[in-house]
């Protein structure tokens, strides 16, 4: 015999967990390693990801 195992719907909380702060435009920004060069305009930019939603944004120097 196998192990059953209960299946249960997620709740709202457990759905929308992080995406209420993003909503609100409070990413959590963190710096994306891979790309560090721009090669259009042959700067260095720094891209940031949102660990919570994957939202991108770049900030040149």
């Amino acid at each position: 015999m196998s192990n059953i195992l209960p299946f249960k719907k997620p709740s709202q909380k457990d759905k929308n967990r992080g995406k209420i702060m993003c909503r609100s435009n409070l990413h959590k920004w963190a710096v994306d390693k891979e790309k560090v060069f721009d090669v259009k305009s042959g700067k260095l930019v720094t891209t940031y990801i949102c660990t919570r939603c994957g939202k991108t944004k770049s900030r040149a120097h």
